[in-house]
């Protein structure tokens, strides 16, 4: 096999890194009280030794008490919080590696009662959950502005500590994309209405934090088309549904977008082969991420029928090298193994550790 295309050099978005291998962002809940110790900054240190050209930590809770739903989410707000960042930025760079952090609110996606801030209620576009609910009332126009100035101080703060760019999580169900989805925004004001009017939230977002960290410094963008619970949900059901969504998001500032699947080989849209990230690529012009059970060696669910592992390989190395994409996000097989991409440079597939729900109870 072939894996030169995986290993070359990428320039674009503003970022410049030694091969197109990302590490996805993973909640792994090892930050006690929020605070991200040595534990964590050994473990993204190893995925940079390991050779990931870009490293995207787990979602990081922006400074409002409802942003996440477990006390041991890192914090990206307060003195120790961002000390333990400091230190997290300071071991990837001396591997030679790149890092930015995934800056999360979950809105809805909280229970009422949730930790850490058990008397913080959820917040959403219209107080709906995944499900359609009505739980809470919906976000009042001076609550829309308050989370969007915390978006831009984690940015500012992000720019400060040293990290390389910052990634906002608009994906699977979270606050900027239940403003997204139909479904949890019935909202009759700007922020309301057709797939371009539902964009505001998250323009006024990325505006916020372009203006807080410059014009170049890089801006990644996560969305998804699948919901927590929601497999099939759908932003954009053709290529001019998602050229509607996606070209206000990218006039805002988005540098590189980031697009979530749960398999990568799967077609998008009827009557082409391109999947999100080739018709995100292809609407925009923008660098693309693609991700979705890359380096597993059976598929997402078990539903699924099972890969071998080389062969799933070799379908993503052939989409890359004719430029669909440009960069692709490895998830669960390195939590396993941090030296995945070593070993695949090497050739030396057979040695990779494979990924198992025990993977997941560690911070190796």
């Amino acid at each position: 096999m072939n894996v030169a295309a995986l290993f070359e050099p990428f320039e674009g978005g503003g970022l410049s890194l030694s091969n197109r291998v990302v590490m996805a962002p993973m909640t792994r809940v090892h930050s006690p009280e929020g605070v991200p110790g040595p534990e964590v900054a050994a473990y993204y240190r190893r995925r940079a030794e390991g050779g990931v050209g870009l490293i995207i930590t787990e979602g990081t809770a922006i400074d409002h008490p409802a942003a996440v739903s477990h006390q041991d989410i890192p914090n990206f707000h307060g003195e120790a919080a961002l000390e333990g960042w400091a230190q997290v930025v300071s071991g990837v760079h001396a591997a030679g590696g790149k890092i930015m952090p995934q800056l999360w609110h979950v809105g809805m996606a909280r229970s009422i009662g949730e930790l850490p801030n058990a008397s913080a209620l959820p917040i959403g576009p219209s107080g709906l959950n995944l499900a359609g609910e009505q739980v809470t009332e919906p976000m009042t126009k001076s609550e829309i502005q308050v989370i969007v100035s915390a978006f831009a101080k984690a940015a500012k703060a992000a720019k400060a500590i040293g990290f390389d760019g910052i990634e906002l999580h608009g994906a699977h169900g979270y606050l900027i994309d239940q403003f997204f989805w139909e479904k949890t925004n019935h909202r009759t004001d700007e922020y309301g209405g057709d797939l371009e009017a539902r964009t505001t939230f998250a323009v006024e977002v990325i505006d916020a934090c372009r203006r807080a960290v410059g014009p170049d410094f890089p801006i990644v963008l996560r969305f998804s088309q699948w919901k927590a619970g929601a497999y099939d949900a759908k932003l954009a059901a053709t290529p001019e549904d998602l050229a509607r969504f996606l070209t206000p998001l990218s006039n805002a500032g988005v540098d590189i977008f980031h697009c979530s699947t749960r398999r990568f080989w799967e077609p998008e849209f009827a009557g082409s082969e391109l999947n999100l990230a080739g018709w995100t690529k292809k609407i925009t012009g923008k660098p693309a991420i693609t991700v979705g059970s890359v380096g597993l060696d059976s598929a997402f669910t078990s539903a699924v029928t099972e890969k071998n592992e080389d062969d799933n390989l070799e379908r993503l190395l052939l989409r890359l090298d004719k430029g669909e994409f440009d960069l692709v996000a490895v998830g669960r097989a390195l939590i396993s193994d941090p030296a995945w991409p070593a070993k695949v440079q090497a050739g030396k597939i057979n040695e990779i550790i494979p990924f198992t729900s025990e993977s997941t109870k560690t911070l190796y």
